[in-house]
Formats: C-alpha cells, structure tokens, sequence
C-alpha cells in the first residue's frame, strides 16, 4: 500500500506555506493585544484558541482563575515562572480572552471543557489589567486623558477604574511611594472581577538604582508595592493576579536585574501557585495548531504512523529501546506531521542554549522550515531531522544565530547544500544518493550535536538515534550505516566515540591526520607495504620472497623464488600499457647488467593497478595515526582522553584494513612461458600469464600453492611418463640417445618452455618411479667411450640426479641385449627317448647352462683423464660478461659432479711503459689486501 507524504494530509497554514508569516508574530505582546493593534492570531479570542492548544498546566490554570473570578475559590497570585520563550505571555492572553467578554464562551475552543472542569456555568466578564514592564518606563510618564501616569500603582488604579479610581492614590502616584495594600485591596474590590497581567516585571524594576528616585518611585518601593498588591489580592475575592518572572539569572540581566528577581520570587512565594510548564508532548500539539490547518483525514494519518511503528519493530536492533514500546506509536500521532525526534531535540537540545526561545524559537524555526519543504516539494512521509533543509540561508541562520561563530563554514562543507561532501558523496554512490542518505546524517548529526558544549561527557547523537531522525518505512537501516562510515573518513568537522557522533567547529582528528598524510614519501608507504606481505606470505612451498628487490639483488641460482613487484608496478587487464608485466620482464631479462640464465626459477606476484591508489592512501593514514599517537605520548600535543583514544582505536581500524587491503591489491600471480612452434619447431617470445587468487583464503602462501598447482605452473609430483616425454622431444634427438639427468635439471630451470619443478628432488623421485620400468629411460651412472658404467634397465634404484645419465629405452633395451645376451641352447647328440627311471637330478656339476658362452664385445681399453685446466684471456671492458659466462658454461659443469675439486685462479698483468704513479700503486695494493690475494706486487 502506497504512503502518503506530509504535505498531502497536513496542510500548513496560508501564511506559513506562503511564507508571509513575520517572526514577530511568535512573539506574542500582550501590550498591543490589549489596545487592539496585535495580528489577528493574537487579537481575535476565538481565532487564538483555534491555534493555541490548552495544556494541563494551562488548562489547570484556566481552570483556577475560572473559579476565583466566580467565587468559587482558586488561587489569588500566580507566578508563571518558566525558561525563555517557554509560554508565559501566550498563557496570559489565553486567560485575558477567556474572561474579556469579546466572544461566547461556546466559541472559544476548549473553553467549554475548562469551565466544566471548574464547575461553572456562566463564567462574569472581568476587567482586565495589563502592566507591561516592556511597554512602561519608570522614567517617562503616560498622559491619558489629561491626566499623568507615573508609577505601577498609578497604572493600576487607571486601568481599574479610571480617573475616579486614580484620584484614590493620585498622591502616592506623584510622589513615587507604596499606596499600601488597603487602598489597593478596596480598588480592586470596587472593580468588581478583575485579572491583573503582569508581563515582564523584572525588565521593570531592575532599571531603578539604588537610592536613586525616578518618576515612577524608588526600587524599594516598586517592591514594597509589589508586596502590598499580593497582600492586596487576598482580601479581593473576586480578583487574581498573574505575573511573569524569567527562570534564569542569566534572563534577568544585570546584577540589579538578578537582585530584582530574587527578591520578586520572595514576595511571590508567599501566596504564590506554581504554573506547571509544557511537556514534549504537549508542545507538538501546540506547534502543531500554530502551524498547520486541522488534520482532516485521520485515517491516513493513522495508517502512516502505523507504518512507522511496525517499521520500527522490524529493525530494533537499529533503533532506540523506546521505538520497541506500543506507546511510541501514540506519540507518532500526536506529533504528525513532525517526527517526535525533531521535538526531542529541539526541546531538549536546543532549548538548553540560552538564546533560544522554548516554544516561540521552535515555532519560528519549524515554521521556516515547512515553507522551505513545501516550496522544494518535499515527499517524506514526516518532517524528520534528516528533514531538515539547511541548504537554506534562512534556515540555517535561524539555527546559528543561536550558535557560536563558526558554524557556517560547518554546515556548507560537512552539512548541507549542492557543494558539501555528504552531497558529493550521494552523486557518486547512487544507492546513497537514492535516499538522500548522507545529508540526512549529517543533518541529524547537526540537530543533536550542534547545542552541546564541548564539556559535555556524553556528547552527541548515538547511531541508532541517528537511524530513527533518517529512516523510512521501507528504506534499509544499513544503507545509512554505510553512509555513516564513508562520511567518518571524508568529513573535517565530524567527530565519533562511544558510539556518538557530533560535528565542531574545531577540525577534527581526521583532519590532522589527512594533513599529515602529506609527509610521507612513497619509499616509507613502500616499507609499510612490505612489512605487511612479509607477514602475509608466510605458509607457502615458495621461501624464498623478494619483496620490492632490485633486479641485481635477486639471485640466479637454482632456487624457485617469487619477486613481489613494486605496487608503482601494477597489473593491468586487457591491451594497453602493463607496467607489471615490463617490470617483470627486466628482472627477468637481467640481473644487473648480466643476463639471467635461470629464467624459469622466478614467479612474480603484482599488484591490481585499480587498487594501488586506495593501498597507498591507507598505508599513509596509518602512518599518521602513528605519528599523532607518537606525538601525544612524547607530549609534543594535547588531547582530550576521547581523542586519545580516537587515535588509538583509529590506528588500530587502519591497521586491520590495510592487512585486507594488501590481500586484495596483491592479487595476481604472474608466471612467464615461452611455446615452440609445432611446424618449424622455432621457440616464441615470453608470454605472461596471470591468476587472480582468492583474497579470503586463509594464508596467501598457500593460496599461491594451489594457484601453481591448478594452473601447473610448478611442478611437485612428476610422472615418468612425462619425464620420458620430455626427453624424447628435447634430448633424444639428432643421434642423442642419452643425456645426463643434471642437465635436464637445469636445463628446466633456465628455459620457459620446459616445466618448471618445483626442485631437483621433483626430478629425482620421477626418474626412482621410473626406473624399474623399461618403457621410459634406462639409467647409468657415466659412460666410457661406448660403454655405460653402472648400467640398469627395468630395475628399481635410487640414483642421484648428480650422477645419473637416462638413456632412450629402445637403445637401452639393445645394449642391455648386447651386453647380456640370451642363452645358447647346444642339442643333446644322444637323446634318450626313453626316460631315466631314476633320474639325477644334478647330473652336471657345472651350474652354467652354457658352458661355451658368447664373451661380450670388448671396445678398445682407454685410460679416463683425470685433471682439466684451461687458460682464457679477457678483454678488460668485457671481462665481467665474459667471466660470467665461464661461470655458467664451464666451471658449473665440473663443480655440479660430486667429488669434483675445482680450483679457480685468477692471473692479472698490467703493463704500462710510462710507469705507474704513487696513488695507482698505493690503491693496488690496498685493494688487493682487502679482496684477499696474497701475491700482488709491482716490478
């Protein structure tokens, strides 16, 4: 079922949808009620009790004046006592229209239920009196009618009965002192029932100094007069009195003011009744009838709220405790159209500030609101915090006048409007942008945080009272939860602990923390991404790890090793530049300006190009949270115990991500292959292939491993069979038909295009299960001329692969027949046709079936050398390459034998006819001391 928004069931009154309405008209001033020039919400009685909803405390003080002006009893004195803008005034008008006699009482809404409650059928009309301390100067008399008004008691006595009833005390009015409470109680008497309203009474009183006469009396005897007339009223049955005195100090003004005031709550308390102020709930009715035309279709309005309510079951686990309670959604009815959040925290935050007006400040500010909303078309089925349109200058200046200086620069970068953050973030997350999700964070943030000092303990807005200022039935509490965590890392002026959240005007930790980021080159990020992987790489088959290794420093040897590529060597999908794939093909390609032979011993492991940026951003914020934390414990800065601990929670959530982070951007597998062409056999350029693997696998050594397996890319179990493969396609080949097994081994290691074992015992386990067939290879341990040395075919061993020499099997099969041929079976000349009866068994001693045998061929004797040396000279600016390749081709060959000595000398001869100066003598020598050589000398 389809929900209906706030603007099509409650419609604001005209002046407030049209935005005509003028502040001044929340400030109700009972002087211009009184002689008729106040608007028409104030002036006309039943026009004020349309819009004024009569609350207990109200209703009970109706109730009590009801009954005193009738006779009935009630109270004499009243002191209305509450916080600024907490309805003082608003309560003295409603008395002076329920007793002026301008309108039936009938007409008067809620009237009728106020004089029941009082027992009174036919309530008199009363003459009502109103003392405006505001309006009245003590030092400039009112000439009425000729006649001139000085003092209180000279207003009073006008007011009551006119010049008659002046003329009373017209002495005491011209020399400024107390009338005394007889006089006032028969004046008051005489005019029959009657309310006195007085308004604003310290305003009055603290402007007299001390011992200092104005026309309008002294201070003391503007308090002395103050005491009679309460006195005064006791004694007038039919009479009340109503005054109004601010709840602060801070209201009353100056040190005078504040005296004034102390010494009014003396005199009042005497006879006082205590007026009971307006509840939360109370004022969303009263907000409610000043702003908006009566709510027609209850049923909708009901079905809303029901939405809302049961919505709110559904999520509690998001959402404040009272949400859960059958009561909430009573209140939901009572305030509709408003959220009852916006209440709480305009009564209970903002309230709280000096400067804002209870219930007058919250009727200017909602009603600047709702025209705003009603002009942009607003759809939300409540005004809710997250409501709030503070992209309005008008808006939010009502709110920040009653701020410090400084939040304007808050609200336009981190708040509200077409250039914030929150609004930046929405354009580039749709699922946030759909419901507005991030301004009605920050809006809500603003509305809860923005009145608390800096002081407070608990500071803020907890997140599930930020949920309940956004959420609609319907809308998913987590998108605004993720809304909430990119904010925390976006926003300057956003703060969080304990689970709060609050905006400052002071730029916040993150904002330290984003201008320290500035500090740290790529070469410490760098050191920070390696110390992770280090940690991370662990587990794995592969041990030897180069992280960020230069080419020169990655060794050429027989060992399988992974070198982890620089993250400014990302790895790119599709055509296009790869820098992964050039960086790793210049180790491969050399190794410090000499080629590398063992080119199939290396893996690379790369970064995803996509992620580098996001990777080096969260290593640098790591490091500023270190240097902030470094900072605070060497005292170099300050910070609240809140902060601290912001740092310290920070450092650790960074930490945390940037391990994830280093699993999800080192991401692919990189290993290098060459193919060979099947028609001319010709070998292709190196092709690099890459495998993403799985960053939520426990330990990315292991998942490097089954990386390796699945793609075969190195081998750890080798089958015979493909050991015979190999060597039939590469090594028995052009009247080879054998081939040292060292020599595939290595031969595996330095070309892409053989397999790539895992290590030599990976070959030798293939070459012991392959033994004791006579189908793969047949084994030796060295040949002489034509004849091999420890030859075996079919038979299972355990060669060493330092030793072995496999040999094709057909031609294994054929020495093995010539070297031990079957054998020859001579016929018996005399057979016996008849058998033996008793045979012997072992009738030849001989046990030789053959006693003729065919001897092998014998090839002729040679005598193996036993001793090599070999004599080389190198050019001088060639020498490393050359000598590197001597290495590799020559002297290996003798140092991989086992038990082969192998003895390198090195002869050098320099010659110059011009002789060699002192310097290059001196060096020479040093140097050779140092590199070890014992005969260096000059002649």
């Amino acid at each position: 079922m389809s929900l209906k928004p706030w603007r099509e069931v409650a419609i604001p009154h005209e002046d407030v949808h049209r935005g005509t309405f003028i502040r001044a008209e929340f400030a109700a001033d009972i002087s211009r009620v009184h002689d008729g020039s106040a608007t028409p919400e104030y002036r006309d009685p039943v026009l004020f009790f349309q819009r004024t909803f009569i609350t207990e405390g109200m209703g009970a003080l109706l109730t009590s004046v009801a009954k005193r002006l009738a006779g009935k009893g009630g109270d004499p004195v009243i002191q209305l006592q509450t916080a600024f803008g907490g309805g003082k005034t608003h309560t003295m008008l409603a008395v002076m229209h329920m007793v002026s006699g301008k309108a039936a009482k009938s007409d008067l809404a809620g009237i009728p239920k106020v004089l029941d409650a009082a027992g009174i059928l036919d309530l008199p009309t009363a003459k009502v009196v109103v003392l405006d301390g505001v309006n009245l100067s003590p030092s400039q008399p009112r000439r009425v009618d000729g006649h001139t008004l000085r003092t209180l008691w000279g207003e009073l006595a006008w007011q009551l009965g006119g010049v008659e009833a002046y003329a009373a005390l017209a002495q005491a009015d011209a020399t400024g002192t107390n009338p005394g409470k007889d006089l006032l109680a028969d004046l008051i008497r005489k005019a029959g029932p009657c309310v006195i309203l007085i308004d604003e009474l310290v305003a009055y009183i603290r402007q007299f100094e001390q011992d200092k006469s104005l026309s309008g009396g002294t201070y003391d005897a503007n308090l002395t007069f103050i005491q009679a007339l309460t006195e005064a009223l006791k004694a007038a049955p039919q009479a009340v009195l109503l005054a109004s005195l601010p709840e602060s100090e801070r209201e009353a003004g100056s040190e005078r003011g504040v005296a004034a005031l102390h010494a009014l709550e003396h005199y009042f308390s005497r006879i006082q009744a205590i007026w009971k102020p307006v509840s939360t709930e109370e004022s969303f009715e009263i907000v409610r009838r000043r702003l908006f035309t009566e709510i027609r279709d209850q049923d909708t309005r009901n079905t809303v709220c029901r939405a809302f309510a049961d919505w709110y079951v559904q999520h509690a686990d998001d959402l404040p405790g009272e949400t859960q309670e059958g009561r909430y959604y009573d209140r939901l009815r009572s305030a509709y159209p408003i959220h009852p959040e916006m209440f709480e925290r305009l009564y209970q935050d903002w309230s709280a500030l000096p400067n804002f007006q209870r219930t007058r400040g919250v009727l200017k500010l909602m009603a600047r609101v709702i025209h705003r909303l009603w002009q942009s078309d607003n759809k939300d089925l409540l005004i809710m915090p997250g409501s709030l349109p503070l992209y309005d200058a008008e808006v939010s200046a009502e709110l920040t006048s009653n701020l410090p200086v400084g939040w304007d620069a808050v609200l336009s970068r981190d708040v509200d409007g077409e250039r914030s953050e929150p609004a930046l973030l929405e354009t580039q997350e749709a699922r946030f942008g759909s419901v507005q999700a991030c301004r009605r964070i920050t809006r809500s943030i603003f509305l809860g945080s923005a009145p608390v000092s800096g002081n407070e303990m608990a500071r803020g807005v907890e997140t599930e009272r930020l949920i309940l200022s956004c959420v609609q039935p319907g809308q998913a509490p987590h998108v605004f939860k993720d809304a909430l965590s990119r904010l925390k890392t976006r926003l300057t002026f956003l703060n969080e602990g304990n689970n709060r959240w609050w905006l400052d005007v002071k730029p916040n930790l993150r904002r330290e923390m984003e201008d320290r980021k500035r500090r740290f080159p790529d070469s410490e990020v760098f050191d920070e991404v390696a110390d992770v992987l280090r940690k991370v790489l662990g587990g794995g088959s592969i041990v030897h790890h180069h992280i960020f290794t230069p080419a020169a420093d990655v060794p050429d040897d027989w060992e399988l090793r992974l070198v982890v590529l620089s993250p400014n060597s990302g790895w790119t999908r599709g055509a296009g530049p790869n820098p992964a794939r050039d960086a790793a093909a210049a180790i491969l390609r050399d190794r410090g300006g000499q080629p590398r032979v063992k080119q199939n011993r290396l893996l690379f492991l790369a970064a995803d190009a996509d992620q580098v940026s996001h990777l080096k951003e969260t290593v640098r914020a790591l490091l500023a949270w270190r240097s902030i934390e470094t900072d605070l414990k060497e005292t170099r800065i300050t910070l609240d115990n809140i902060q601290a601990r912001q740092v310290s929670q920070n450092k650790e959530q960074t930490r945390d991500t940037l391990l994830r982070l280093v699993r999800d951007t080192y991401k692919w597998l990189v290993a290098p292959s060459q193919t060979v062409s099947r028609k001319d056999g010709m070998v292709g350029e190196i092709e690099w292939e890459a495998q993403a693997l799985n960053s939520a696998a426990v330990g990315l050594g292991k998942d490097i491993d089954r990386v390796l397996a699945d793609n075969e890319w190195v081998i750890a179990q080798w089958a015979p069979v493909n050991l015979h493969y190999l060597l039939k396609a590469w090594f028995w080949k052009d009247g080879a038909v054998d081939v040292k097994a060292l020599d595939v081994w290595q031969k595996s290691c330095s070309y892409l295009y053989l397999p790539r074992l895992q290590n030599s015992h990976v070959m030798a386990q293939a070459i012991a299960a392959g033994a004791s067939s006579l189908d793969f290879f047949g084994l030796a341990s060295d040949k002489e001329g034509d004849r091999y040395l420890g030859f075996s075919l079919g038979q299972a061993t355990s060669p060493f692969i330092e030793v072995a020499l496999l040999i094709e099997p057909s031609k294994a099969a054929a020495y093995e027949e010539a070297t031990h041929p079957p054998p020859i079976i001579t016929p018996d000349p005399n057979p016996n046709p008849d058998p033996d009866p008793n045979p012997n068994p072992n009738p030849n001693p001989n046990p030789n079936p053959n006693p003729n045998p065919v001897p092998p061929p014998v090839g002729p004797t040679a005598t193996m050398p036993t001793h090599f040396w070999a004599s080389a000279e190198l050019d001088p600016v060639g020498a490393s390459l050359k000598f590197a390749n001597i290495m590799t081709e020559l002297v290996e060959l003798f140092s991989a034998r086992h038990g082969t000595s192998v003895v390198i000398k090195v002869d050098i001869e320099a010659s110059d006819s011009r002789g060699f100066d002192e310097t290059t003598v001196r060096a020479a020598k040093e140097n050779s001391r140092v590199l070890g050589i014992s005969s260096a000398d000059f002649d």
